[in-house]
């Protein structure tokens, strides 16, 4: 269960109002969506309901200061159970597991029974009496064992007042296998036509749409369970001077957490003592750590990567940074696009129309001089034929064949819709590290002093970088390696995203930020003109120094995707427009901006306003692609028209 606070416009307090996530069992069609919303919308308390049928689960809003939330949670369950649903706190892997391989089994043992029933009904020169037993056999195990679902689905659409697909199921083989064992007993003349092939074989593409929709609803769900574990599941916290180890969600408010060099942080918090770089890639998706000391604050799911930190928690549970990130793509995944709702609206009419039709069919023939057994037939057929049987099977293959050619193009789909919104696209928003770029670094240029040769620089650099596993400096080591031979280093002392000292053949090294350096009273004046002109071209600068003086820079740039370019070209071409939203400095953003010839760039943007962003397009009427590849990219994935995760990117982003 998720229990969380929102900002809503009525006049309630952000406190006050709070939201449940319920998981829902039972559902066959988007109609059973519909039955739940309305019949949750009638309780009193509950001030907001939404079912999304894609991912299975209903949310719900109330105010907690008129009802506790334990009693309402009951109210819902209770109302749930009597519509014939079922509402569960959370999903069960366990149970999605089991969901899974049952849809399977009732798959193959469906197939397995139709798969004669086609051929014998066309033995030559025709059906003799024992093919019409055998078939009237198998047909009536598969009517009612692996069918029996759908009678189930119908009695409780029925008894709810509504009719769903699974009532237009039932009456379709219902129809088709009662008069064909009507017309088997010879109760409609000698060798009569008889359809059990129809209601078998409904069946049976049903139960293989069915087991389609399980197997995506498990995958989905798996994605969003890898996300939450970014979250580590015990924390080392001191209490009364006292260590230990406690599972994160015991965690509270003003908990000192201990974390070490490796470790993933627990909670969002306030460093209050220590000093380390730590990896934010997943919530900025940029390569560079992040140095952090006392007073700094930290997200949890991060990695704290050289010095031990201590931690207080300032935001712990469903009030975390990674929490709120899980429920703005909960959030955005269960809002309805208009084509639903107007999809929802049909669905509530459309059995109602198809019996209509079916039994104006059947008058039309036997007032107009046909006999009753074919308007009879006639009448089946409408409703054989208005069974979903051509969306259970049409859209799965469309999906298979549409996935396996993009399969071959390195393209995973996710979702059928996307086949064909993605036509229709007309704005297209990329992230910039890891998207447009390699996100690694490589060295771009070597600037030494008059006193020595760019080698020399880079051999001295590197073997000082060797001891280090910042981004920048095992990117510099690498480059030296690769340019010779580097010195063997004596003694070394890292200070966590700022530099290293070391003593080199007797010789004190500095490798690091210019702040660094100036720390360590060393001149970095006469290279500042360089340095200026290097960061506006978005390049990251390591200063090196040998006792006390300036050596020189060596500059580094994430490399630009050599596809990046061509396909930014094209985009134009064919009228789309696009933008980079990133959250590294504006420097970076713009160099990168003006050598893809992007025009408009987001630069030094938090997770949260990617999503306004993407909104923002959207609100004028743009639809929109988001590309990217980090956790932070995960909402604006998600509120887009289609999300679009490259490479690395995190699977709920996808």
């Amino acid at each position: 269960m998720q229990a969380t606070n929102m900002t809503h416009d009525a006049p309630l307090s952000q406190s006050n109002l709070t939201t449940i996530t319920f998981a829902l069992q039972g559902m066959s069609c988007a109609n059973c969506a519909s039955t739940i919303e309305k019949g949750v919308r009638t309780l009193h308390s509950v001030l907001h309901a939404t079912v999304n049928f894609a991912t299975a689960t209903l949310t719900i809003s109330f105010d907690s200061n008129k009802i506790k939330q334990n009693k309402i949670h009951q109210e819902v369950i209770n109302k749930v159970s009597s519509l014939g649903f079922s509402a569960v706190d959370q999903r069960d892997e366990g149970q999605e597991e089991i969901d899974g391989q049952r849809q399977k089994w009732w798959l193959i043992f469906s197939a397995l029974l139709t798969a004669p029933i086609m051929p014998l009904m066309w033995w030559p020169p025709a059906a003799p009496a024992i093919n019409i037993v055998i078939i009237g056999v198998l047909a009536t195990i598969v009517q009612f064992s692996a069918g029996l679902v759908f009678y189930r689905g119908a009695w409780k659409a029925l008894k709810n007042g509504s009719a769903n697909m699974d009532v237009l199921v039932a009456l379709g083989i219902s129809a088709a296998y009662g008069y064909s064992l009507i017309a088997a007993l010879g109760w409609l003349g000698p060798q009569p036509d008889v359809f059990f092939e129809t209601g078998a074989m409904l069946i049976t593409f049903i139960r293989f749409g069915k087991w389609l929709e399980v197997r995506s609803r498990g995958k989905a769900g798996a994605a969003m369970r890898e996300l939450m574990r970014l979250q580590p599941d015990i924390s080392r916290v001191r209490r009364n001077g006292i260590e230990e180890q406690i599972t994160t969600d015991q965690v509270q408010i003003g908990d000192q957490v201990i974390v070490f060099a490796g470790e993933k942080i627990p909670v969002d918090g306030r460093v209050i003592d220590g000093n380390s770089s730590v990896d934010e890639s997943m919530l900025t998706g940029e390569a560079i750590p992040v140095v952090k000391q006392r007073g700094d604050a930290v997200t949890g799911g991060t990695i704290n990567q050289t010095g031990r930190l201590i931690v207080e928690a300032v935001q712990v549970g469903n009030n975390t940074v990674l929490a709120k990130i899980v429920r703005m793509v909960e959030e955005a995944q269960a809002d309805k696009a208009p084509i639903q709702r107007l999809a929802d609206r049909v669905s509530a009419v459309f059995v109602p129309i198809v019996v209509s039709l079916a039994i104006l069919t059947f008058l039309g023939w036997y007032f107009n001089g046909a006999t009753f057994v074919f308007a009879f037939k006639m009448a089946v057929s409408v409703v054989v034929i208005a069974c979903p049987c051509a969306l259970g099977l049409a859209t799965p293959t469309a999906i298979m064949v549409g996935s396996a050619v993009g399969l071959n193009a390195g393209i995973l789909f996710k979702k059928a819709s996307t086949l064909e919104q993605i036509a229709h696209l007309d704005t297209i928003l990329f992230d910039k590290t890891g998207t447009l770029t390699q996100g690694s670094f490589k060295v771009t240029d070597l600037i030494p002093a008059d006193t020595i040769d760019p080698h020399q620089l880079l051999q001295l650099a590197g073997a000082v970088e060797s001891t280090s596993r910042h981004p920048l400096a095992q990117a510099i080591a690498q480059h030296a390696k690769t340019a010779g031979t580097i010195p063997e280093v004596d003694t070394v002392s890292e200070q966590s995203g700022m530099g290293i000292q070391a003593t080199v053949n007797q010789q004190t090294v500095h490798v690091g930020s210019s702040r660094f350096l100036q720390q360590h009273d060393i001149d970095t004046s006469r290279f500042t003109d360089t340095a200026n002109q290097l960061s506006s071209a978005g390049k990251a600068l390591v200063f090196i120094s040998c006792d006390q003086q300036l050596l020189g820079i060596i500059a580094l740039q994430d490399q630009v995707k050599p596809e990046a370019a061509p396909l930014l070209k094209r985009l134009t071409q064919m009228g789309i427009t696009t933008a980079m939203v990133t959250g590294d400095r504006q420097q970076a953003g713009d160099a990168i901006g003006a050598e893809l010839g992007i025009d408009r760039v987001f630069a030094e943007v938090l997770p949260e306003d990617k999503q306004k962003i993407v909104q923002q397009f959207q609100e004028q009427r743009k639809r929109v692609a988001m590309v990217g590849d980090g956790i932070n990219d995960a909402p604006a994935l998600a509120q887009a028209n289609i999300g679009i995760a490259i490479g690395a990117g995190t699977d709920v982003a996808k």
